[in-house]
């Protein structure tokens, strides 16, 4: 062990007395190891922020439908309740119908975006209720005209967020509907999934019903239904037996009238995808510690060179091959784990002021950097193999001289 340390000290020593040389050799990896530890903990730091944004956007929500062209196999309101009774773990099922309104208020006259809900759409709503409340399933089934409306929309439409009980007149499809506002939404916080445009339209929502209820005609079958699983539930196997109880109700085993996406199979593509391109881009960033491995041989192939009379002297007052060997290998070791710890911490500190750049040029892509300890550890080993690896053969290049040869070298 004393003797380890000894040559320890010796390839200290002899670093110390060629700093500059040492630096220029120790670049390449410090290069190496920081952009690979940057790469990761932004790629980590993005992928996080993008899972969180998007769960917060539809966690938990199943879309199933059918393309089916004849009408035999639309979902029925039969077919809801049915989901409803018979397969656990569902929050709420949903269906929806978009339609393009106007309507005039002091403020001006605004586009108005109406979507007719049913009476779950509390549970699939992203934002929290202000004041007020949802229309709920009373609501829904008597086809009452009640919506609920964003804060950002209720200070547009009239300049305050205290506008429960008012009447808003939207002219949809030609018909002029007067709706008692219920409830306001909070605004929900803007990131990189979510916009808004000068003049958008002003979004309501309502109770599907109420259409039905101005056309007279009735919305009792889907091409498309929505289920929110409640939180922890297998999505899968839910959705595996919302399928098949619609297959034995409209008898089309195994014919793929029904298709489905899920959230968690959504965020399961994302994250393959973010982790193939920081692993691509961080394997091209791995081989500048090649580059680095080679230039650490080239050093000592020129340290042995001009050492050939130190290790001439030193064998014959008997140093052993392993001897001469070790004190070589102790050397690119040292330099190549220096160089790693420098790239470590300049990797972080990279990541972390990238991120910092990222966030004051557009707030909705601010992320913190995720710095993997398994990384570290891994690229901290992989410039030590490689300072070994490439040390090796100048280390035996230094042993196998012989002593006779290297004393009469300069």
């Amino acid at each position: 062990m004393s003797q380890f340390l000894e040559y320890l000290k010796m390839a200290v020593s002899n670093i110390r007395g060629n700093k500059m040389r040492s630096f220029l050799t120790m670049l390449g990896i410090i290069i190496g190891i920081s952009s690979v530890i940057l790469i990761m903990s932004l790629g980590n730091g993005a992928k996080n922020v993008i899972t969180e944004q998007l769960a917060g956007i539809a966690a938990g929500q199943i879309a199933l439908y059918t393309y089916d062209e004849t009408g035999s196999y639309q979902i029925t309101e039969g077919d809801i309740e049915a989901i409803e009774t018979e397969v656990k773990g569902l929050k709420g099922i949903n269906t929806y119908m978009s339609a393009d309104g106007s309507t005039n208020t002091r403020k001006g006259e605004f586009q108005v975006s109406a979507s007719g809900q049913r009476a779950s759409y509390s549970v699939f709503s992203t934002s929290e209720i202000r004041t007020g409340r949802y229309f709920n399933e009373q609501d829904y089934l008597s086809g009452t005209p009640v919506c609920v409306i964003g804060e950002k929309d209720a200070v547009r439409l009239f300049g305050s967020v205290d506008v429960l009980g008012m009447n808003l007149d939207v002219n949809i499809w030609g018909t002029e509907v007067s709706f008692k506002i219920i409830g306001v939404e909070k605004a929900e916080q803007e990131s990189m999934f979510t916009f808004t445009y000068d003049n958008s339209p002003v979004t309501i929502y309502f109770p599907l019903t109420v259409l039905a209820q101005i056309y007279g005609v009735g919305f009792d079958t889907y091409y498309q239904i929505y289920l929110m699983a409640e939180e922890g539930a297998d999505t899968a196997a839910i959705t595996s037996q919302v399928v098949e109880l619609l297959e034995r109700r409209h008898q089309c085993y195994g014919e793929d009238i029904y298709q489905y996406e899920s959230f968690s199979d959504y965020m399961g593509t994302v994250n393959t995808v973010i982790n193939t391109v920081t692993m691509l881009i961080s394997l091209v960033a791995a081989i500048s510690l090649i580059v680095g491995g080679i230039g650490v041989m080239n050093i000592m192939l020129v340290s042995v060179t001009e050492r050939t009379r130190e290790i001439g002297i030193r064998k014959a007052l008997g140093a052993k091959t392993r001897s001469i060997m070790l004190q070589f290998l102790s050397e690119s070791a040292i330099i190549t784990m220096i160089g790693g710890l420098i790239g470590i911490i300049s990797g972080i500190a990279g990541a972390f002021l990238i991120a910092k750049i990222v966030a004051s040029v557009n707030p909705l892509l601010a992320f913190t950097p995720s710095v993997n300890i398994a990384t570290i550890l891994l690229t901290t080993l992989f410039s030590s193999a490689i300072g070994l690896f490439f040390g090796i053969y100048p280390a035996k290049k230094a042993a196998k001289m012989s002593p006779i040869e290297a004393l009469r070298r300069n």
